[in-house]
């Protein structure tokens, strides 16, 4: 569905220049964007990122993953095509890695945003997740469907690559209530080969998301050879520290896919590796995914568990007004909608 973009300005001789995301590309007339998703069309800049789902599925918070937000809730799940990234690695590359460019009669089905909220209710969802490819990409579908799900108590969720603009971060604020993170690495050059996109504008919008008080997690995918190396992960690990030691780092176990078929899977060892320089750095909830064991959630005072997972299942939470039911200490999170 065809709907004019936000967060654009036109330029000289029809050219546009979109301010979406931190590639902030400027587009000549009947060009596209680096989505493939947004084309200016006689000097007006529209995506096709509105009302059309590639993806819809009522999920566990925990799959997202988010640890400290509504757990055991269920979140309505969201996607249409396209992302700002190439990732070598990516899990989800055939619906993230296509795009209108590339193909002018995408997959996918109409939904509309009020649609996509009465659903999200009639399934008891707790929140609304935008996930599984970019939400930057179908910022203005997200956008308006935040705002109606508001309007009903429901939450709302960015699974992001974290490269949008802090211009969009400040639009959908008022609406937006937690982001979990993929922070790929710390290394600039991994973002510019294996990504296509640049490290610092993923830091500058963890560090500001957590400022304007959106609840934050952060994920990296260990990837064995390219992101693993106790330089690369003491350097995420101490980053996400010198933000908010309270951020839950989630530490992801790779499985081959996409261009890296022929990586192996990452070893358990190095996931209990990340994990120990995470701790040293002075991280209070660190867990680990794609793997068994190390996803309970332990108090930091008393160390004992408050919240017990079992895959995307948990026990009942040990937690009672943010604070543990054992000792009282703070527990960060956001545990009631």
């Amino acid at each position: 569905m065809q709907k004019e973009a936000m967060l654009y300005e036109k330029l000289e001789k029809e050219d546009v220049q979109c301010f979406l995301c931190n590639h902030n590309c400027t587009i000549k007339p009947s060009k596209f964007g680096i989505c493939g998703m947004r084309e200016n069309i006689d000097g007006v800049l529209y995506t096709y990122a509105y009302g059309q789902v590639i993806a819809a599925n009522v999920d566990p918070v925990e799959k997202k993953p988010l640890y400290h937000f509504l757990p055991g809730s269920n979140s309505f799940s969201i996607a249409t095509a396209g992302c700002n990234f190439q990732c070598d690695f990516c899990q989800n590359w055939q619906i993230s890695q296509v795009s209108r460019k590339k193909d002018k009669n995408l997959s996918g089905h109409t939904l509309l945003p009020e649609d996509a909220v009465a659903k999200a209710v009639k399934h008891g969802c707790k929140s609304i997740s935008y996930t599984y490819t970019e939400p930057t990409i179908f910022f203005e579908y997200a956008f308006e469907i935040a705002r109606l799900a508001r309007e009903k108590g429901i939450l709302n969720i960015f699974v992001t690559n974290g490269f949008m603009s802090l211009k969009a971060l400040d639009v959908i604020r008022p609406y937006l209530d937690a982001c979990n993170v993929d922070l790929k690495s710390f290394s600039d050059e991994f973002y510019k080969k294996i990504c296509k996109g640049s490290l610092q504008p993923v830091l500058d919008s963890i560090e500001y998301m957590r400022k304007i008080g959106i609840w934050v997690e952060v994920t990296t995918l260990v990837v064995p050879g390219a992101n693993d190396s106790d330089k690369e992960l003491s350097g995420i690990a101490n980053f996400i520290a010198s933000i908010d030691p309270d951020i839950p780092w989630h530490i992801s176990r790779f499985h081959p896919d996409f261009k890296f078929t022929d990586t192996d899977p990452t070893p358990v060892e190095t996931l209990e590796k990340a994990e120990f320089i995470g701790h040293k750095a002075g991280l209070r909830f660190i867990y680990l995914g794609n793997v068994s064991g190390d996803k309970d959630t332990i108090c930091p005072k008393c160390k004992k568990v408050l919240i017990s997972r079992k895959g995307y299942s948990i026990g009942r939470p040990e937690i009672k007004q943010g604070l543990c039911a054992f000792c009282s200490a703070p527990v960060p999170g956001v545990w009631k909608s």
